[in-house]
């Protein structure tokens, strides 16, 4: 491969950073209220909530809520050796066609790779890099430029038991927002 291969994947950012936690109502209250990012999806699969927050056009962070899920906060700036709450990286890609293309790719290094996933909104493969590190490509299924706060969209806010942040922000405005907190240096 060389640095000027016209077959290399149309890399547009950071689709999504996949996130845990354990209580959604207060990652809503955090993200949109302290953040001041858009929620611009709610999706529920079972029992499982996976909201996503824009970060800028196109680029979100999302969360899976797990009430079994750890928290913990560590001094700001240093490294951990503890579990972390990161589930995957999602890199973007413009059409279902870049995704097709980069399937055959990794077909051809011999990578293990999912079928396409439909998620409504997005649409991806999962595979892992050299280090173990879970990865996604994914490409929006709805124009990027129609994301927003648009709860009366059933595509996009398809919970249908949103959590009661969710709620307060349909209604205008979240009643709290929670404080974080540095963890002590040991």
């Amino acid at each position: 491969m060389t640095t000027n291969d016209d077959s290399a994947p149309k890399w547009q950012g950071i689709h999504h950073l996949a996130m845990i936690t354990p209580d959604m109502d207060e990652t809503v209250r955090f993200y949109c209220g302290v953040l001041g990012m858009p929620l611009v999806a709610t999706l529920r699969a079972g029992p499982m909530r996976h909201y996503f927050f824009e970060l800028g056009p196109g680029n979100t962070i999302a969360f899976f809520e797990d009430p079994r899920a750890e928290t913990f906060t560590k001094p700001a700036g240093l490294m951990t050796r503890t579990d972390l709450q990161f589930d995957h990286l999602s890199f973007a890609l413009p059409t279902e066609a870049d995704l097709k293309s980069l399937i055959e790719r990794l077909e051809n290094a011999n990578c293990d790779i999912t079928t396409i996933v439909d998620h409504e909104i997005i649409r991806s493969v999962y595979f892992h890099d050299n280090n173990g590190i879970a990865l996604e490509a994914s490409y929006w299924t709805v124009p990027i430029e129609e994301l927003g706060f648009k709860p009366e969209d059933k595509d996009l806010f398809a919970d249908p038991e949103p959590v009661q942040a969710v709620n307060e922000l349909k209604n205008g405005s979240l009643t709290y927002i929670p404080e974080t907190k540095f963890a002590s240096f040991p």
